[in-house]
């Protein structure tokens, strides 16, 4: 990285250690205004002293820790229960195995049986009534 790229021109070029001593203006982005807040809240006025201002360590350090933070038992558990309700919910979801070799659909789905299914159970009745009646009636002419 350039530190040209994050200090004002007017610093631009400078060696570390003087960056270091350079007032809070000197950071891109930070103006003299917000430098004399920094000044005001945390009696601070040097890139050096920012660094060095315990709360930035603190959040420096959370930050990091957070990033390496596990899972507790109970998010697991949250996690594996939602995952499973999901699965339940979609089971069709999950796509097929790409080296279980399937290609096409080789056995058609299962037919619903008419004769089963009771929402279409009088419906069937009737036509197989009917059927039969006309079987008899051809049978005795």
């Amino acid at each position: 990285m350039n530190i040209n790229a994050i200090v004002d021109s007017e610093h631009a070029g400078k060696c570390f250690r003087d960056l270091c001593n350079a007032p809070l203006s000197a950071m891109r982005g930070v103006s003299a205004k917000d430098a004399k807040a920094l000044q005001q809240a945390f009696n601070i006025s040097t890139i050096g002293e920012l660094a060095d201002l315990k709360f930035v360590k603190w959040a420096s350090a959370i930050r990091i820790l957070a990033s390496e933070e596990c899972d507790t038992e109970e998010q697991i558990a949250k996690e594996t229960l939602l995952d499973e309700a999901v699965e339940m919910t979609f089971p069709a979801s999950d796509p097929i195995s790409v080296d279980a070799g399937i290609t096409r659909i080789e056995v058609p789905p299962d037919m619903v049986n008419a004769s089963t299914d009771h929402q279409h159970a009088k419906a069937i009745e009737a036509n197989n009534e009917e059927a039969k009646g006309k079987k008899e009636a051809a049978t005795t002419r």
